[in-house]
């Protein structure tokens, strides 16, 4: 077990320093279950009550705080406690499973597969015809790669996620478990006399950026015809739906159960909110955010905040609501 002085956690985070500097810590805890070898983490007033009733030896707390450790306890203040956290938790990560092998022997590599150096397939993976790998890449046992996939180096991909054909992963992305990327797009129309429906074929590809993150169980299908395209730094939470022919420019977040339909196009910098929907050939533009639990039916311009189904202008949904409240009591 990974145990590190106060001090050399100090030397990571940049932080000012009170109290025992060779105090040792063997991990950080929430504040409510820490015992005297923790580290917790107060990020702002809503959390300086529970100081007092915490066990911790040890709190990682923002600078503008005036909270003080008290007697035998220590604090780092720092500027960001999130970002601060991040490294905390870097130094005590215990690392992913190990591959062993490079390739197990139970996986199914056709002939014409081009690997880079260092890659790790583990057990019952498949991986097709003409399929490039670049270096580093690890595939966690049962994935599937079908054929023409293009995997930039140092890329993870977790069990039981699938990757159709033609699909484009960048560098140091990371797919979780259960990941579906290129499934096929929802397309289909009322055949002829109205009478059952036709399929629409999809034939395009979806491309990912670099160093992109999809969460358990999301799906980004492929697109009818040219690519549905996720831009580099994208975050992606479990259980989000992407539709054919999507685009999302750089370092968009959408929160779990959250959904595109299709050939939806988001801005740079977009944050889409747990449980949100978005109606099909909607532009949100870089900056946008939908608040959870929104349905998105137009436009959104750059850098505004919309809320409610249908979703608008935040503060003026808010306004209506309070104003239906106040109606409810007369």
């Amino acid at each position: 077990m990974k145990s590190f002085t106060l001090n050399e956690i100090n030397k990571q985070i940049k932080g000012t320093l009170l109290g025992d500097s060779n105090q040792r810590i063997s991990g950080p805890e929430q504040i409510e279950n820490a015992e005297s070898h923790h580290v917790t983490f107060i990020g702002s007033r809503k959390y300086e009550k529970l100081w007092d009733n915490s066990r911790a030896g040890a709190a990682i707390i923002n600078e503008t705080l005036n909270l003080l450790p008290g007697e035998g306890r220590s604090f780092i203040k720092v500027k960001n406690v999130d970002l601060a956290m991040a490294k905390v938790l870097e130094m005590y990560d215990p690392g992913p499973p190990v591959l062993e092998e490079e390739y197990h022997s139970s996986a199914v590599l056709h002939k014409s597969v081009k690997i880079g150096k260092n890659c790790k397939i583990g057990a019952g993976c498949y991986v097709g015809e003409n399929v490039i790998l670049g270096d580093g890449v690890v595939l966690y046992p049962n994935v599937t790669i079908f054929d023409e996939v293009q995997i930039g180096k140092n890329t993870i991909i977790w069990s039981g996620t699938v990757i159709r054909e033609r699909c484009e992963i960048g560098a140091y992305c990371i797919l979780h478990i259960n990941v579906s990327i290129g499934a096929d797009g929802f397309g289909y129309r009322p055949s002829e006399g109205c009478v059952g429906l036709t399929k629409i074929p999809q034939i395009g590809n979806v491309v990912i950026g670099d160093h992109v993150e999809i969460g358990a169980n999301s799906t980004v299908d492929r697109g009818k015809f040219s690519s549905t395209i996720l831009g580099d730094g994208c975050k992606i939470d479990n259980l989000v739906q992407i539709g054919h022919n999507s685009v999302l420019g750089r370092f968009c977040i959408m929160a779990g159960s959250s959904g595109l339909a299709g050939s939806v196009t988001l801005g740079d910098g977009v944050i889409i909110g747990g449980s949100a929907s978005i109606k099909d050939h909607i532009t949100i533009h870089s900056g946008a955010t939908v608040a959870a639990g929104s349905g998105v039916l137009k436009d959104v311009p750059a850098g505004k905040t919309v809320l409610g189904y249908p979703a608008g202008d935040s503060r003026e949904v808010l306004k209506q609501w309070v104003a239906l409240r106040k109606l409810g009591r007369i």
